[in-house]
């Protein structure tokens, strides 16, 4: 009998019993770079911490077990861990790309990949005909659903069958709803992405990258890699995600019902033009949401009537944080245009729907009436100043 993601997030069948670790509950920290053979040709298991350390290795099967992947990768940030990734592919290849997604990936690629001779086609995957971008020189496509900031919904079986049909990898960012609400290697896709620094930690205290696969031949491209590249996560790191994951079931739900009434408060606002939350029916990809994962997850992007509003509202809060990131058990609010998209140039950022009045909200784990409150507060003093 299958069980249920909360205990996956406690629990790794294989490595269950007293015996394990002296009965810790806490899986040990192994802080050492290298590790001692009693001969050759009788390994230990371990021979090098850029290879392979047991903490590392027990948070790289917890996930993959998450993912319902066959193996996964840690790395020591979420970028790191795309970087790598871009290790796939050679000069000359072509790879279809959501336009909207994280800045620090659309830098990556217009600064790192492209000099490298990667080239992009960066389109609106949940709106527009994905096959029509298929090239030759094609090798996969790249999603992130929901998207960040503008929380697009990219239908991930569909794009699947595009993705099967030409022979090419489909690689899905996960963060935003984490295995605990999406399984996109379930759907069809062939890697899954993390920037384990977000719901997967949950804390805001140390950085972390993943990338998941269900396929053997990539596994060993991945192993092969992250030996090469030694961007492998730290055991100390490592024990910080793992000992975060053990609540992420309690997080998401809880930071989910939070961002649920934000969510319907800021509608209710004049000063507010739009609200793109995934979990509102009037949300384009509503359906699709409800189709392909088991909720809508903690993210909140709005438009203010004005940059000056927007701007005052990052002054005024006190208890929501004006600070990048996201998926911590602190609510957060950040600005797209000065933060996590500051390198995207403003015709892209703008194309997307990304103003100088838009802020992202990443809602945590608080009462939710106190967080109501702070931002009734906020908004009030505001509409009090500029509308006299």
């Amino acid at each position: 009998m299958a069980r249920g993601i909360e205990t996956k997030c406690l629990h790794l069948e294989e490595e269950e019993g007293y015996s394990s670790n002296y009965g810790a509950l806490s899986y040990p920290i192994y802080q050492t770079a290298t590790y001692a053979h009693p001969g050759v040709g009788k390994s230990t298991g371990y021979d090098y911490s850029r290879l392979q350390n047991p903490t590392r290795e027990h948070l790289e099967k917890v996930v993959a077990t998450l993912e319902n992947g066959i193996d996964a990768l840690a790395f020591s940030t979420g970028m790191a861990a795309i970087a790598m990734l871009m290790e796939l592919f050679a000069p000359g290849d072509h790879l279809i790309v959501d336009a909207d997604l994280y800045g620090g990936s659309i830098r990556l690629f217009n600064n790192i990949s492209e000099k490298n001779g990667i080239t992009f086609s960066h389109i609106d995957c949940c709106k527009e005909d994905v096959e029509s971008y298929v090239r030759g020189n094609t090798k996969a496509i790249y999603v992130e659903t929901p998207t960040n900031p503008m929380m697009n919904v990219t239908d991930i079986e569909k794009i699947s069958g595009i993705a099967r049909k030409h022979h090419l990898l489909l690689i899905v960012d996960n963060t935003f709803l984490t295995p605990y609400f999406q399984n996109p290697l379930d759907l069809g896709a062939d890697i899954v992405v993390h920037s384990g620094t977000k719901y997967l930690g949950g804390h805001n205290d140390t950085l972390a990258g993943f990338l998941v696969t269900n396929r053997e031949d990539i596994r060993e491209k991945f192993r092969f890699l992250i030996k090469t590249t030694g961007a492998g996560l730290a055991p100390f790191d490592s024990w910080l995600i793992l000992r975060g994951i053990k609540t992420l079931g309690i997080r998401m739900e809880k930071s989910q019902q939070n961002a649920a009434a934000i969510a319907n408060w800021l509608q209710e606002q004049k000063a507010v033009t739009k609200v793109i939350y995934p979990g509102l029916p009037t949300h384009p990809g509503y359906e699709t949401m409800k189709k392909q994962a088991r909720g809508f997850g903690a993210m909140i992007t709005f438009q203010l009537e004005s940059r000056e509003f927007a701007l005052a509202v990052l002054e005024k809060v006190r208890m929501i944080k004006f600070a990048e990131s996201l998926g911590g058990v602190e609510t957060l609010i950040t600005y797209p245009t000065t933060q996590t998209h500051a390198d995207v140039p403003k015709e892209i950022r703008e194309r997307n729907g990304i103003t100088e009045s838009t802020l992202r909200l990443s809602v945590g784990i608080e009462d939710v009436k106190d967080l109501l409150e702070e931002l009734d507060k906020v908004f009030r003093e505001i509409e009090g100043k500029l509308h006299g």
